[in-house]
């Protein structure tokens, strides 16, 4: 059965010579393949590791050049914990979530305040178009994780709501 399904991927090689690397890529191609305790630990070592990049970012903000500093690890944090996700459904399924229409705004101003924090900072050289990005990609995370969780939206526009509008 691992012989036809190495097959039908495209990664036929031969039993003795390279059963480690076809095994290896065909995890990578087929997250199915991963059990669950290995997607769990995945998954959690990219995020922590996502969120610690971030707030080391935010310990260097004071420091000269530190807003720099800052916006590339807030994004580059950003990034590693959003891919974390790959993790717990796959590569494909979660590009799937992200561009459905439910997530489909959300998804694509959080990647373009990525890209932007980062040609902001290396391209432009304007730091508080940078800062105004890492709060604009602060935002779209949050609006694009709460859509993970049933009626959050609606409580998050009730909320402020009340706190705007009264």
């Amino acid at each position: 059965m691992d012989k036809l399904r190495r097959a039908l991927s495209g990664n036929e090689m031969s039993d003795d010579q390279d059963e480690e690397r076809g095994n290896i890529i065909t995890q990578v191609m087929d997250s199915s393949t991963l059990n669950w305790n290995t997607r769990i630990k995945g998954f959690t070592i990219c995020f922590v590791l996502g969120f610690l990049i971030s707030m080391l970012g935010s310990a260097l903000i004071f420091l000269p050049g530190g807003l720099t500093i800052f916006a590339i690890f807030y994004t580059i944090g950003n990034i590693l914990a959003l891919g974390s996700t790959c993790f717990l459904m796959g590569p494909m399924k979660q590009l799937q979530k992200m561009f459905a229409p439910t997530r489909l705004i959300a998804t694509a101003i959080m990647i373009l305040a990525l890209i932007m924090t980062l040609v902001a900072v290396f391209v432009l050289g304007n730091t508080m178009l940078a800062l105004l990005m890492v709060v604009v990609q602060f935002l779209a995370m949050t609006w694009y994780a709460l859509s993970y969780i049933p009626y959050a939206r609606d409580a998050a526009k009730s909320c402020f709501g009340s706190c705007v509008g009264g």
